[in-house]
């Protein structure tokens, strides 16, 4: 009374083949978790601290106004705005001066406004927003970065969503993490907003 099952080896298989796919989007994933962090180190912290802090004195502000479709119909078009500002950097050491500066406002100044600035590179220049700032910008990178690297570790272990033998605590692991990933972000982007 011997049963054979002729479909074991090709659906066995064709379980391998699929964790393997989900460890390969896993590696995926943790090297865009990597990429990630390593863009919130840049455009956080580091862009700030290597940037010159000085004072620019607007001769004009503008308005650049873009239009784009938001769906395939003509009638339905977003307008993004922009507010620019130019005017003469000067850094608070005196060192740099520059008489053609533009950086992106959050407001349209009278001219003769001060407004704190900070160099960026030579022709880049943006508004000095403080450390808290900088430090919020590379938190939400870094807290996205933590999400694509919880579910790129798990999935890279396990075979996830394709492997059968997940483990229950790495799982709730990955999710608690996920769920700090998520808040931390939200915290983040709310200090960069309100900043």
């Amino acid at each position: 009374m011997t049963q054979v099952q002729g479909n074991a080896a090709p659906n066995a298989a064709a379980a391998g083949d699929r964790a393997s796919r989900g460890r390969l989007i896993g590696a995926g994933l943790l090297l865009v978790g990597l990429v990630l962090l390593a863009l919130g180190a840049y455009l956080g912290p580091y862009t700030y601290a290597r940037s010159t802090p000085g004072k620019l004195t607007v001769q004009t502000c503008t308005v650049e106004y873009k239009y784009r479709s938001s769906s395939s119909s003509s009638s339905s078009r977003k307008k993004t705005r922009t507010r620019w500002c130019y005017g003469t950097f000067t850094s608070d050491d005196g060192t740099v001066k520059d008489l053609n500066a533009e950086l992106r406002s959050d407001a349209l100044y009278q001219r003769g406004h001060v407004i704190e600035a900070r160099r960026i590179s030579d022709v880049s220049y943006m508004q000095d927003q403080g450390w808290a700032h900088a430090i919020a910008v590379g938190c939400a990178w870094w807290f996205g970065a933590l999400i694509a690297l919880a579910v790129g570790l798990f999935s890279a272990i396990t075979g996830f969503p394709y492997g059968q033998g997940e483990s229950r605590r790495l799982f709730r692991t990955a999710l608690v993490t996920v769920a700090v990933g998520v808040l931390g972000l939200v915290v983040s982007l709310l200090v960069v907003f309100f900043t």
